[in-house]
């Protein structure tokens, strides 16, 4: 049986073109795509990087000898698919900017400086449920040049990879309440509002570890009418 899914779902994820967002010009396609078909290799494996999934690799906290500079916060969800139920199994990986909005890559020349116990990248594996928590610093925004006073938002960049090589999705995460999301082209490039917020975190007092850690809880739907917006598609 063949699983067929409505195109109008994939109306929640920007566009490949977005002149606002000026790198999209020079990488976006010009002329159709041309679907290729997936081979035995390619819908089979390999299982890409699962069993390396560490005790500690959840928790950036804890890579480095001493603590990180900054806030430190949970964050945790459910990895869904389009009908609610979690997707077990998942791998989850995570890469952000540090507390003073840097990364460590050699492209990042923002003058913020760099802190040697955080390195800003994590993953973790979904459970039978497709629960998935990390405990990491509250990134902060920075400039980025794609136009005069560009600023990101602060934001966690998100991939979910399935158990073949080529399922792979790639999602940001932002926080609640931040004044720079009209201003920024790359979440304005996600043409519905209702889709914009689903990229939005949501501040979660219930599981916030008194004394320790704020919590924001953020659900990953990976297709449907609820999907969350993805960099792929």
């Amino acid at each position: 049986m063949t699983l067929s899914y409505p195109v109008s779902s994939l109306a929640a994820h920007p566009a490949r073109l977005s002149p606002a967002y000026k790198s999209t010009i020079k990488r976006s396609p010009s002329k159709p795509l041309i679907p290729m078909r997936h081979t035995l290799t390619e819908l089979t494996g390999p299982v890409y990087g699962h069993e390396a999934v560490c005790e500690n690799d959840h928790d950036l906290t804890e890579q480095h000898q001493g603590e990180p500079l900054g806030e430190r916060i949970i964050v945790h969800g459910h990895v869904l698919d389009e009908d609610g139920r979690g997707v077990p199994n998942a791998l989850i990986e995570v890469w952000q900017a540090n507390a003073c909005g840097r990364y460590i890559h050699v492209a990042d020349q923002h003058p913020a400086p760099l802190d040697p116990n955080f390195t800003g990248a994590g993953r973790a594996q979904s459970d039978p449920r497709g629960y998935y928590r990390f405990i990491t610093i509250k990134p902060g925004a920075y400039p980025w040049g794609n136009h005069h006073n560009a600023w990101r938002p602060a934001h966690i960049h998100f991939s979910v990879f399935g158990h073949a090589f080529v399922a792979r999705l790639v999602t940001q995460m932002y926080f609640p309440g931040d004044p720079l999301f009209e201003f920024d082209p790359i979440f304005n490039s996600v043409p519905d509002e209702k889709a914009r917020m689903r990229m939005v975190s949501s501040f979660d007092l219930e599981n916030t570890q008194p004394n320790r850690a704020l919590c924001y809880r953020f659900n990953i739907v990976l297709r449907g009418r609820e999907a969350t917006p993805m960099e792929t598609r």
